[in-house]
Parts: C-alpha cells; sequence; structure tokens
C-alpha cells in the first residue's frame, strides 16, 4: 500500500504489465462507443436494421496527490520513450481498507498524456498529478 492515506471512500490501483505504479483518487473514462450502421432492407419500409461495427474505446484518465509513487510513473514513461511497446494492466477499486471492490484488465495500454505537480503555495491544496492512457479493450475480473 502507497504511503498516502486516502480520505475518499473508493480508490484504484493501477498495475502496467505487473508493474504497481501505485493507488490514484480517481479514475475517469473508462468506456466505450460501439459505431452501428444502418442497414434499409428492400421491400421493409418499417425500420432500418442497426449492424453494430468497431468499437471505440475511450482514454481512461487518473489523478492523485503527488507521492513517492510519482517516480514509478515517469519511469514507466521514459521506458516507453525508449521503445514504444503496448502492455496490458490492471486497474483495481479498492476500499480505504484495501478490499477489492471490481477489477478490470486493461488490454494495449499506452500513455497519452502525463500532467506533473504544480506547486502554488498560496493555495492549500495538494499537489497533484494526471496521467491519462488510451487502450484498447477492458475486461472485467
Amino acid at each position: 500500500m502507497s504511503d498516502t492515506l486516502f480520505a475518499t471512500s473508493v480508490f484504484f490501483r493501477l498495475s502496467i504489465a505487473g508493474n504497481d505504479l501505485g493507488a490514484f483518487h480517481t479514475c475517469d473514462g473508462m468506456g466505450a462507443q460501439m459505431e452501428v450502421e444502418q442497414f434499409a432492407e428492400g421491400g421493409n419500409n418499417g425500420f432500418s436494421w442497426q449492424l453494430p461495427s468497431r468499437i471505440t474505446w475511450s482514454n481512461i484518465t487518473m489523478t492523485r496527490p503527488v507521492t513517492s509513487d510519482t517516480a514509478k510513473v515517469v519511469k514507466w514513461l521514459n521506458d516507453v520513450i525508449e521503445k514504444v511497446e503496448r502492455k496490458d494492466g490492471e486497474i483495481v477499486a479498492l476500499t480505504p481498507d484495501g478490499s477489492t471492490i471490481a477489477s478490470w484488465q486493461v488490454q494495449g495500454i499506452v500513455p497519452v498524456r502525463w500532467q506533473g505537480p504544480s506547486f502554488d503555495p498560496s493555495t492549500s491544496q495538494a499537489a497533484t498529478e494526471t496521467l491519462e492512457f488510451a487502450h484498447e479493450g477492458i475486461d472485467a475480473s
């Protein structure tokens, strides 16, 4: 478990290719959209067939306060810079006591964006980081 205590009721643990990148406060964008093609059948004027086509997976964005795990994300990004390779990973939703609520296997992860911390001593907000990544699909565990 990370050295950070979370005040929220749920937090998310991210690992990519077995590499634990730590816990995150939020996980946003987990979803998919199915393209549908309409097909009008000759002689059938009552409706058009709705045929499923391609699926598009949305990018996932995870945020958290800066912790010692921030270095793990930066290392992963540097590894991808040296050799771009899609890796499978897992997102696990956990309760504050560490019990698993749900988990998702995420295929073909590649980083899209990492926003490091902004430090502003005039505010009392914690410095946060944001990680956004694309992927090729999700399976629920």
